[in-house]
């Protein structure tokens, strides 16, 4: 592969590491794709096997990403409808209040529902909290993995 053609899948990674943090675009699958490009591109059996060792650490953050935290808010006893209907207003926050609003949507999404559950300010608040914190969980999860395969991608690319 070509300098040019390195330059733009180390962009596309840098891309998707932002879309990572920030949940606009599809981080993983934008890195994923970048390296499975890569590997076409350049071929041979090094090339494959950093893919598939980038693929790897990408499966097991999202599995992680999810199972993890998702045990920690099952503790804390915020229900699964909490955390839709919190996702339900941060989809609609988002497209009132561009970026931002998915944020706000979600924690008044998740406070709303908790408050009409418990009917408690304080109780639906720490309930809010929990879930903002197994969100934050989640993120660093999967950011940590993103952050793994390309450092993956990146040795590979510098040796191959």
């Amino acid at each position: 592969m070509s300098a040019w053609g390195e330059v733009l899948v180390g962009l596309a990674i840098l891309i998707g590491l932002l879309g990572v943090i920030v949940p606009i675009l599809p981080g993983v699958v934008l890195i994923a794709a970048a390296i499975l490009v890569w590997a076409i591109m350049t071929g041979g059996a090094s090339a494959w096997i950093a893919f598939a060792l980038c693929a790897t650490l990408l499966v097991i953050s999202g599995v992680i990403k999810y199972t993890w935290p998702g045990r920690k808010l099952k503790e804390a006893g915020v229900p699964n409808r909490s955390l839709l209907l919190g996702a339900l207003l941060g989809i609609i926050g988002f497209f009132v209040i561009p970026v931002v609003g998915l944020f706000l949507g979600f924690v008044l999404g998740v406070y709303l529902s908790e408050f009409q559950r418990i009917k408690q300010h304080q109780a639906a608040w720490q309930s809010t909290v929990h879930a903002l914190k197994g969100v934050g969980l989640s993120m660093l999860i999967e950011l940590l993995g993103a952050l793994l395969a390309s450092g993956v991608w990146l040795i590979a690319a510098l040796a191959i």
